[in-house]
């Protein structure tokens, strides 16, 4: 009998950082609504993802998905990039 396998969260943020081998910073902003003064303020979160080919720069859109633990922070690993910076 097969398992079945848990849907994995996936993002979409901006590479921010490429300086590692195989590794990059990806920043996801997201807009959320302050509880009491009703204000939309942006919050920003930084994942460390898997790119096995180094093919991500500075700027790139990116999609992340979430996978095994690959090292002490690296819990993502890139999917697909979406758009590159011009």
């Amino acid at each position: 009998m097969e398992q079945k396998r848990n849907l994995r969260k996936e993002r979409v943020g901006i590479v921010t950082s490429n300086k590692m081998d195989k590794s990059v910073v990806v920043t996801e902003v997201k807009k959320v609504k302050h509880p009491k003064y009703h204000k939309f303020v942006l919050r920003r979160k930084k994942y460390m993802a898997h790119d096995e080919k180094n093919d991500a720069n500075i700027g790139d859109k990116v999609r992340i998905m979430e996978t095994r633990p690959l090292s002490k922070n690296k819990r993502w690993r890139i999917v697909e990039i979406i758009e590159r910076a011009k």
